[in-house]
């Protein structure tokens, strides 16, 4: 499929801490660890080597072979699972939300990083093996910002009372869900896949973590894609120790704020902010944050208290209770996993700048971190459109009245461009200035303010012109706003609001296929692909 690349920076929607760690800008330098060229996972792979046991790997490949129960992994999947345990298998690791139906596009694009990123890394070292890893948010609590899908502009919404983890509530209600998506799919052949999709991950399935995990499965089961819950007890076994230091020492609390005072200083936004202590304490229904008062820890807005020796116990007893927040969620995730390499989004790299001398602090290898691909699908006729338009790629990213105003002003049999008059006043203006300063301050004072007024002037009679002009070539603007309302839904990204789905009813069991061959795990500009 054709495509081209934009530098993430001229899109205007990315910010300016990941275009400069892009561009290995030296002050981002104190808050990664290497940067994510291919050169340098040798000596990832080494660093990681020497810290990762055979029996963490033991562990993990044991607990993810009881995941899996549920479901029908593939061939490719099985191997990657019983790989996990030799010492040449490294992951390639990204995370997202347990979002309906898997959420806005760029869920799709994540994953497809990991495969093509570990398929390049086995043609550079041929003695190793990698394996792409899907790490499931199954403990996170925020409901409101999973419940939903967005399919041909309309939000498809999973409506209902919830609390508690979201990887652990039940599957009820969806089939009224189905029934409005079915209503808005169609009959094609098509249709029917993703109406089957959904009807056998979410209504044939318990809880949506095990729905999640049955549908990332079918989409991404033949690239092997491993799947990781981490809310399981043997993985949270492992876990515990840094569990149990942040509970005695809160030792992320000073890591964190130090280096985000850092990243401030350096001129950029603090992501996420650092608190004493950076655990949950999770039940059915339940996910209160651990504070601690006095001597005792306390479980937030609930009855529950332990004193020291009793929260320790509980680790000891029940360490799948603990659940480490966005901040401690990472060193969770590498403490587990023998991972080279995190691949996620903007925000999500804004706050791994912050961790990175907390996981010096407890001794775990800081993993590169990689931004995910981010493109735009676009179809022929949406390509022949802009074409036929005259418009470029790179101009349909500018905001809707710089781009009407620009095409207005490059197709107008009259010149929009009062830049000859202002110039021609100014000269003007200037002669007066002088005759002002060999008179009185009040006399130079009403030269100012009459120059001020006339370039005003100027101003105004170049906005009616283009206001003008925009009305007599209305057909144009509006085929042109209606094109980048197409390409760029809800005014933003099309890879932050719109649903896979809208795309496979088009292209069907090729769409995957496509974006994945066309997405390139070292490009570090923008794509868009033309279908």
């Amino acid at each position: 499929m054709p495509s081209e690349c934009i530098s993430y920076r001229d899109t205007g929607y990315f910010s300016s801490l990941i275009c400069d760690y892009l561009d290995q800008k030296e002050a981002l330098t104190p808050f990664y660890n290497r940067f994510p060229s291919l050169d340098n996972f040798e000596a990832q792979l080494e660093e990681k080597s020497t810290t990762f046991s055979q029996e963490n790997r033991n562990t993990l490949s044991q607990a993810l072979t009881k995941q899996y129960a549920h479901i029908t992994p593939s061939d490719a999947t099985l191997a990657n699972i019983e790989s996990l345990k030799d010492a040449h298998t490294f992951t390639i690791t990204t995370g997202h939300q347990l979002n309906l139906f898997t959420g806005p596009l760029y869920f799709l694009y994540k994953i497809i990083h990991t495969i093509t990123l570990s398929r390049k890394l086995k043609e550079q070292h041929p003695n190793h093996h990698f394996v792409p890893v899907y790490w499931m948010a199954t403990e996170d609590h925020d409901f409101d910002e999973i419940n939903f899908f967005r399919f041909k502009g309309q939000k498809v919404q999973w409506n209902r009372e919830a609390s508690g983890p979201v990887g652990e509530l039940d599957t009820n209600g969806l089939s009224n869900v189905l029934a409005l998506f079915k209503t808005q799919l169609g009959s094609s052949r098509n249709a029917q896949y993703l109406a089957t999709l959904f009807e056998n991950a979410y209504l044939k399935h318990d809880t949506l973590t095990q729905a999640t995990r049955y549908l990332a499965n079918e989409l991404f089961a033949q690239y092997g894609l491993v799947i990781v819950d981490g809310n399981d007890a043997s993985l949270k076994k492992e876990f515990a120790p840094y569990v149990k230091r942040e509970l005695l020492e809160q030792v992320s609390h000073k890591n964190v704020t130090e280096q985000t005072e850092k990243l401030v200083e350096a001129g950029y936004k603090e992501q996420v902010h650092p608190r004493e202590i950076n655990l949950f304490y999770i039940k059915k229904g339940l996910r209160e944050r651990i504070v601690q008062e006095g001597a005792e820890y306390v479980v937030n807005d609930t009855e529950i208290r332990f004193s020291q020796s009793e929260i320790l116990s509980e680790l000891d007893t029940h360490p799948e209770r603990f659940s480490p927040n966005a901040l401690l969620r990472p060193l969770f995730q590498e403490a587990i996993l023998p991972n080279l390499c995190y691949i996620g989004g903007g925000g999500e790299l804004a706050y791994w700048f912050q961790l990175r001398t907390y996981f010096e602090e407890v001794g775990v290898p800081f993993p590169m971190l990689l931004l995910r691909n981010s493109a735009m699908l676009r179809t022929t006729k949406q390509a022949q459109k802009a074409e036929n338009l005259g418009v470029t790629t790179q101009q349909l990213f500018a905001k809707q009245n710089e781009l009407v105003n620009q095409k207005i002003r490059s197709i107008s049999n009259i010149t929009i461009d009062f830049s000859e008059q202002r110039a021609f006043l100014k000269e003007q203006f200037k002669a007066m200035h002088l005759l002002a300063q060999e008179t009185d301050a009040s006399f130079e004072g009403a030269v100012k303010a009459q120059e001020v007024k006339q370039l005003k002037g100027l101003d105004n009679l170049e906005s009616r012109l283009l206001r003008a002009q925009k009305y007599k070539l209305k057909d144009h603007v509006q085929r042109l706003v209606d094109l980048q309302n197409e390409s760029f839904p809800l005014y933003s990204l099309q890879e932050r609001n719109t649903n896979f789905a809208e795309f496979y009813l088009e292209f069907g069991k090729d769409l995957i296929p496509t974006i994945l061959e066309s997405l390139d795990p070292e490009n570090d500009r923008f794509t868009v692909i033309t279908m």
